[in-house]
């Protein structure tokens, strides 16, 4: 059964949010706002944990899921980035941009796309998210929330875990999300590319 959290979506008691850190380190999986849509989110390092999260979703191993960082230091420590990606990063960090980027060792080849050895990584500009990562202490996988068959993400955190009380840890409860996607940015070229166009504005990158 789900443990079920309402916090505060500027002020989230830390009370709460240190309940499902401890959820974390016990290996379960946690639906948490974002500021795009609800993400499933659990341990980088739990096997266990990473493969329920796909079957969760419904998605293979090609399935590029995605890395949650407190900030650009965090995410770089993850990521093989340049000077030239670095000045894109900055420019649109925190946010609603996901960027793919070269794995660096740091992440488990099991995580980064198989063929690629890239990863998704991003800065989120929410709260109650950045509140989480900073007392795990470290960056969490993700995945939206989107249920299998379904096209759209999950925005109503009462239904997340009606639908999915059995499979995960805990909801923590924020409100509503913008329920509009990140805007994927692949800089693993020579070119930056836009993957998906999303809530996250181009221009930021000069595009």
């Amino acid at each position: 059964m789900a443990q079920y959290f309402e916090v505060h979506p500027e002020n989230p008691q830390p009370r709460l949010l240190k309940q499902a850190v401890a959820l974390l380190e016990k290996g379960g999986i946690l639906a948490v706002p974002t500021d795009s849509s609800y993400a499933l989110v659990c341990h980088l390092d739990d096997k266990t944990a990473v493969d329920q999260l796909r079957r969760i979703r419904g998605v293979d191993d090609k399935h590029q899921l995605t890395l949650l960082c407190r900030d650009l230091s965090e995410l770089a420590s993850y990521a093989k980035v340049d000077n030239r990606q670095f000045r894109l990063l900055k420019n649109a960090t925190p946010g609603p941009f996901t960027f793919i980027l070269e794995a660096s060792k740091e992440v488990p080849r099991r995580v980064s796309h198989p063929s690629r050895k890239t990863i998704g990584l991003r800065v989120p500009e929410h709260r109650v998210l950045q509140e989480l990562l900073t007392l795990h202490g470290s960056a969490l996988l993700a995945t939206t929330l989107i249920p299998p068959g379904d096209t759209h993400p999950l925005n109503d955190a009462e239904e997340i875990r009606e639908r999915f009380e059995k499979l995960i840890a805990g909801v923590l409860d924020a409100g509503a999300c913008a329920q509009e996607p990140t805007t994927v940015v692949d800089l693993t070229g020579d070119t930056p590319e836009i993957v998906r166009q999303g809530r996250g504005d181009a221009a930021l990158l000069g595009m």
